[in-house]
């Protein structure tokens, strides 16, 4: 069979998204999967892994700096080689689990390993076939960006694909870059005993959060030993020592202009990431592209040809640090095959950074608000106003809200603070759904709970919260 209703390319989350909504509308479908395994980088190199090791570098740390008087906890021994075993495990049973076994179960849906390329405005060639298809989903990720530093390709480096597979715990390690990706792995390989130095080149470890939150992030991590340099430019990497080494000297001007020299045992690169476009031949059927090879979009997610569309990391998109990809997916099979026009409101997604304490967000930032609109009325307050989080003695987090002067409509939620993650699902509905401050103000909040914290930082907006009792 060569000849289908919907060819897509790719076989991460918004792929096999696309696939399964797509096979529930009886279309016909081809999946075609080239690079890494089934389920893309989510499961394989991406979130399953990392936040496998991030739970098991926080049961070291909490062991250790719990802060419960009476109770000593010793952790006899940290076997790294066998704890990235079992994250890789791990991911071999959720990709079989939630891939492997979900693909063959759907009647309509033929997957095909192999890398594709465009060979005509409906056509599709990969394995020496051709694929023929009425409409078109191009759901191929991205990469590790490898930024053109002089002398980077002359030694060994990691990207987050390697830093998820290490057997040996690094002395130490240099990360070229913060963001979501370089402070987790910052804090996971800290956490484990090695010597991080974090360079980003921005003012802030992570650029599109709340800055005040970031702020104190960053204060939390270097508190752990994490050195954490900002506003930085990096020059330069070179190998150090004879042609046994391993290690690299990385050169640097701090935000004071001054050069400055780190060596390194492990040298993590994670300055972004490259949209998987140029392999495809888009300019041979006018799919256009911009600068940074992200296939341009309208909101309906199709490209500048109406028949092909893109979904996920591939296209041009808002970013978000967790993946939208399923959701996009379903939304352009949709589209696609019964020419609606399903879009997604990227004010209402959430993103979350799963270092610990999390930071999570969604809706605007004060500062986004104020380039939208010129107005904004926010409030920022610390954890040490919310019960639960004195009770376990996790106060170390702030949450900001951000609302319009006007309605006082809650626009944005921003938390730093465990499980962030999960309490940011509320704060979705209240900023998709467009409640107000006195609609949160109204709400009796289990207690004791860290999501009390919403209404406590809306009451915040009109009384003084170091004053409340337990119950408000």
């Amino acid at each position: 069979m060569t000849r289908f209703d919907l060819v897509i390319l790719g076989g991460g989350t918004g792929a096999v998204a696309a696939a399964t909504q797509a096979n529930e509308m009886g279309a016909t479908v081809a999946l075609v999967n080239g690079g890494l395994p089934l389920g893309g980088t989510c499961v394989n190199v991406g979130c399953v892994p990392s936040k496998a090791l991030l739970h098991a570098a926080e049961m070291v740390h909490l062991a250790r700096h719990h802060g419960i008087p009476g109770l000593d906890i010793d952790v006899r021994n940290v076997d790294f080689a066998r704890v990235v075993q079992g994250e890789q495990d791990l991911v071999a049973a959720l990709r079989h689990q939630k891939y492997e076994a979900v693909l063959p179960e759907l009647a309509n849906v033929m997957v095909i390993e192999g890398f594709a390329r465009f060979a005509g405005p409906h056509d599709v060639a990969v394995n020496g076939q051709t694929l023929t298809a009425d409409k078109i989903i191009v759901a191929t990720g991205s990469t590790a960006t490898v930024p053109p530093i002089p002398g980077l390709g002359d030694v060994d480096y990691l990207t987050h694909v390697e830093a998820l597979q290490l057997k040996e715990l690094p002395a130490s390690m240099v990360i070229i870059g913060g963001g979501p990706l370089g402070v987790e792995f910052a804090q996971i390989y800290a956490r484990f005993g090695t010597r991080v130095t974090v360079l980003q080149r921005a003012a802030s470890i992570v650029p599109v959060a709340e800055r005040e939150l970031t702020q104190r992030l960053t204060e939390l991590l270097r508190a752990e030993g994490v050195t954490i340099e900002t506003g930085v430019q990096v020059e330069a990497v070179r190998p150090v020592g004879g042609e046994a080494t391993v290690r690299k000297a990385v050169s640097y001007r701090n935000a004071d202009g001054y050069e400055v020299e780190v060596e390194t045992d492990a040298l993590l690169v994670a300055a972004g990431k490259t949209p998987n476009s140029a392999r495809l031949g888009l300019p041979l059927v006018g799919v256009e592209t911009n600068a940074k090879g992200a296939v341009v979009v309208d909101e309906h997610f199709r490209t500048s040809q109406r028949h092909i569309f893109a979904i996920g990391d591939v296209n041009d998109r808002p970013v978000r640090e967790n993946p939208t990809a399923g959701r996009e997916g379903t939304l352009a099979a949709e589209n696609a095959l019964a020419d609606a026009s399903h879009r997604v409101d990227y004010d209402t997604v959430p993103m979350a950074v799963f270092t610990d304490p999390q930071l999570a967000s969604v809706g605007v930032t004060e500062a986004e608000q104020l380039r939208r609109t010129g107005v904004s009325d926010c409030r920022t307050i610390s954890f040490d106003n919310v019960p639960k989080a004195v009770i376990t003695r996790r106060s170390e987090g702030l949450i900001n809200m951000v609302t319009d002067p006007a309605t006082n409509r809650v626009l944005g939620v921003h938390i730093l603070a465990p499980n962030a993650s999960e309490i940011i699902a509320e704060a979705m509905l209240l900023v998709r759904d467009g409640y107000t401050v006195e609609d949160i103000i109204t709400t009796a909040p289990m207690y004791p709970t860290l999501s009390e914290a919403i209404k406590v930082v809306a009451l915040s907006f009109t009384r003084d919260v170091t004053k409340l009792c337990c119950s408000f």
